[in-house]
């Protein structure tokens, strides 16, 4: 598969200028938004979670149990809430297309939401829920997220690291299909024509800017995660129904509700 140019495995190649406008984001995110962070480390030491990409397969799921446990929701996962109330614990997302797209709705959430610092800057409002993360281009599974992390192709693998961050032991994954329907090259930016096929609602990416998965990027990044994990006596779970990925162990979902430590 042709990749863009410039870029590799989706790590952009950055120029002069570039560098100096990413070096000035980076001193603000770490004055003004970095020491917020800190309250989150360890909040969880020891419990589980359930991290919910936006696949297809969400539909084939009763979803009305995970309001007992901490949750990690996905970009546009609120769209959900037309079929089902969730009290998610955390909303996660770093794509720009996305954050442009849903900014008021990130803005108007229950939970804490965690953005990408360079993508939300002058999109997102400021709130008490808002929280920036600085992401790198540098591949790399990291385990603070008050130094900068690594977006890794793929929003499930940020909030891997800010589950890991926050102590969970387990995380059950779910809505992971790991399967899209698209042609052109990893990360090129379409837009979307027609209902969208590869998430949970027609209208995910109708008509809008998506930026085409990079399946194979994906899956490195979930390879580094899955060692981390395992290294330090944690583990990640596949309890995605029907799910293409094969990196992580694999557990039917409603076994994953039996075993999985409900939130207090």
């Amino acid at each position: 598969m042709s990749r863009p140019q410039g870029a590799l495995f989706g790590l952009k190649i950055f120029s002069g200028s570039d560098k100096i406008r990413e070096a000035r984001s980076y001193f603000q995110w770490r004055r003004k938004f970095a020491p917020k962070l800190k309250q989150f480390h360890n909040i969880h030491a020891g419990k589980d979670c359930f991290i919910m990409g936006n696949g297809p397969s969400l539909n084939k799921m009763d979803l009305s149990p995970l309001s007992d446990y901490y949750t990690f929701g996905l970009n546009k996962i609120f769209l959900i809430f037309e079929k089902v109330k969730l009290d998610l614990s955390y909303l996660v997302s770093v794509n720009g297309h996305v954050i442009d797209q849903a900014a008021k709705e990130f803005e108007q959430m229950d939970c804490p939401v965690f953005l990408s610092h360079t993508a939300s800057k002058g999109i997102v409002a400021d709130k008490p829920h808002i929280h920036r993360l600085h992401t790198l281009n540098t591949w790399s599974f990291y385990g603070d997220i008050s130094q900068p992390i690594c977006e890794g192709n793929t929003v499930t693998y940020v909030a891997m690291q800010i589950a890991y961050y926050m102590g969970f032991r387990r995380i059950f994954l779910i809505g992971v299909d790991h399967s899209f329907k698209q042609s052109g090259a990893s990360h090129e930016t379409q837009v979307y024509e027609g209902d969208d096929q590869n998430h949970f609602h027609p209208d995910y990416f109708k008509g809008q800017k998506w930026q085409l998965a990079d399946v194979y990027g994906s899956e490195v990044s979930y390879h580094l995660a899955n060692y981390h994990f395992i290294n330090d006596g944690r583990q990640i779970f596949d309890a995605t129904v029907g799910g293409k990925l094969d990196v992580f162990p694999k557990i039917a979902f409603e076994k994953a509700l039996e075993v999985a430590e409900k939130r207090r």
